[in-house]
């Protein structure tokens, strides 16, 4: 068994987590997570103004660790390394130089593709030639290169743009010696980093039913306890808050996909196919994981800059805000014509009582998009809708860039691993390619559908007049969500308890019921998959972020809350269910 502890699921995490994770309970690998797709762009900022191109505050915790770690054998790995790799790995040697604590440091480079020719770089969602510059490129490896460097001796592994996942995979490789071949066990340790890799989420944080999770308020972080088959128990040192239920890991593994068919550089981890099993208080058991070989290509993440954006928010109050609104927007374009701008987006979110109504500008003009449209706002403060106040100062306008996901040739891109600054060999697949051209591969087992109501109740199904005909409800009452971005898309992945609330919720919940019960999907595109296994469903709501988080001009940027707005919607649910 390998211990596999996160302590970090963004870039802005609890810094006390390593030390948490250190001293909680025997781990023996270490990890975290600090990338996200609007992380790269950060550090792009970041790095245009001098700054370091990786993630300082991974050093603030390294610090508080790296004695207790090497005197333990903990073997630390991180993708804090952002766009310096090299950087961030010089930095935590010179940490532990003045430690006085012999550290051996790798750092995994060959995922910077900036530079390099993309193909015109189509946009892996619409197909659109990437319309500007590349300011990052920077291509999703897997957890070969992360094994060779564990495998060489590193105490302390740092990376760029790996998959998240991948800090699990790595360490999973490198104890257990699993081939390009196996599969299962590769897509075992898949699904576990993807369990852990966004933190305290995998022990009760941002869960739907939260009035279950105790102590939430010191949420342990979560460690996964990795089998050599690649199966898995998620489980959480003892004495700190949080759940960890099957409930907790459902709601994690619907975070942030797409298909069934979890696709990385490594394996296709194949989500339909995953068990989970309560095992005791605070331990999942997660087995069954079936993988086929990786696809041909790897994601590659590109950011450019778009132009300038600015902001204003106000308030609307009592009665006839839809009103109010209109006549806001009127008094504002009188002074700054609508139409001079490259776009404009208007955002009305209805509130307890009042209402915020959040114009959004871009254009290309820093000028146009600046104080001149920020100080016309202001300027009809006293010619304007009753009860006027705004939430904004005016202000200048900021650079704004976009996500551009795309995909490139997997032979394109060669991993590379240094140890204390000198290169490693590193095998022909170091970049997870090794499988895709595997055959005779057994095919997944078909999917077993939780079983339904032997006999169906009294005028229908699910009881229309019968057997306590149905409620009112708030979908909620028995249903989990959570949702999250994929680039310019959306994910709201859903989940019940029971086979026979799952046999309602996948005849109810079709695509056109969503449109009706979150109108904000109606025009877009949205594609259903279904998860028996897990009691589940997950819907990709296409285009509802438009060019992505950065870009973004939704006050949900993220689609964070968007699992929570369809729990509130109300809905027929079947009496007995409830």
């Amino acid at each position: 068994m390998l211990r596999i502890a996160n302590c970090s699921g963004f870039y802005g995490d609890r810094l006390s987590a390593a030390r948490e994770m250190v001293e909680g309970g025997p781990i023996d690998v270490l990890t975290g997570d600090w990338l996200a797709e609007l992380t790269m762009l950060i550090l792009a900022g970041n790095r245009l103004r001098g700054r370091p191109g990786y993630a300082p505050t991974f050093l603030k915790q390294l610090e508080e660790v790296l004695g207790t770690c090497l005197e333990r054998g903990i073997r630390i790995v991180s993708n804090a390394g952002g766009l310096d790799p090299a950087g961030c790995a010089g930095a935590v040697t010179e940490l532990a130089a003045r430690l006085g604590l012999p550290a051996r440091v790798a750092h995994v480079t060959g995922d910077d593709l900036t530079g390099h020719d993309l193909g015109g770089a189509p946009n892996a969602d619409t197909g659109e030639p990437l319309p500007a510059p590349a300011l990052t490129a920077n291509a999703y490896l897997g957890g070969r290169p992360i094994a060779a460097a564990l495998s060489a001796g590193a105490d302390v592994v740092v990376t760029g743009r790996v998959t998240d996942a991948a800090l699990v995979t790595g360490p999973g490789i490198w104890r257990y010696g699993w081939g390009p071949g196996d599969l299962d066990a590769l897509a075992g340790s898949v699904v576990a980093g993807h369990v852990i890799e966004c933190g305290c989420q995998a022990t009760g944080g941002n869960y739907a039913f939260f009035d279950e999770v105790p102590d939430l308020a010191h949420c342990g972080f979560p460690l996964v306890e990795l089998e050599a088959d690649g199966s898995s128990v998620v489980t959480k040192h003892p004495g700190t808050g949080g759940l960890v239920s099957v409930g907790t890991v459902t709601a994690q593994l619907l975070y942030e996909i797409a298909s069934p068919r979890y696709l990385g550089p490594d394996v296709v981890a194949r989500f339909d196919t995953i068990r989970l099993e309560q095992q005791g208080p605070d331990r999942v058991r997660v087995s069954g994981v079936r993988g086929e070989a990786p696809p041909s290509t790897l994601k590659v993440a590109v950011n450019y800059l778009a132009g300038y954006r600015n902001t204003m928010t106000l308030v609307l109050t009592g009665l006839d805000v839809e009103a109010k609104a209109r006549l806001a927007q009127e008094a504002i374009w009188a002074r700054v014509p609508r139409e001079s701008f490259d776009e404009v987006h208007v955002e009305l979110t209805p509130l307890a009582g009042t209402a915020l109504l959040r114009v959004t500008v871009m254009d290309a003009d820093r000028r146009r998009a600046g104080r001149a449209f920020s100080s016309a706002v202001v300027e009809t403060g006293l010619a304007s809708y009753p009860g006027f106040y705004g939430l904004t100062p005016p202000g200048d306008a900021s650079p704004y860039g976009v996500y551009w996901p795309t995909l490139v040739p997997a032979k394109a891109v060669r991993a590379r691993v240094w140890l204390d600054g000198h290169e490693l060999p590193t095998a022909p697949d170091a970049s997870g390619d090794g499988g895709r051209e595997r055959s005779g591969q057994a095919p997944p087992p078909p999917v077993t559908r939780p079983g339904a109501p032997e006999e169906a109740a009294p005028g229908g199904p699910w009881g229309a007049d019968g057997d306590g005909g149905t409620v009112r409800a708030a979908l909620g009452s028995i249903v989990g969500a959570r949702s999250g971005d994929k680039g310019g898309n959306a994910n709201l992945g859903v989940w019940v308890r029971t086979p026979e609330q799952f046999g309602w919720l996948e005849d109810h919940l079709t695509v056109e019921r969503l449109a009706e019960l979150l109108p904000c999907t109606a025009e877009l595109n949205v594609e259903r998959f279904e998860l028996p296994n897990l009691l589940a469903l997950n819907f990709v709501v296409h285009g509802l972020l438009g060019r992505g988080v950065a870009a973004s001009p939704r006050l949900d940027a993220q689609a964070k809350a968007l699992g929570e707005e369809l729990r509130a919607v109300l809905t027929d649910i079947p009496r007995r269910l409830l």
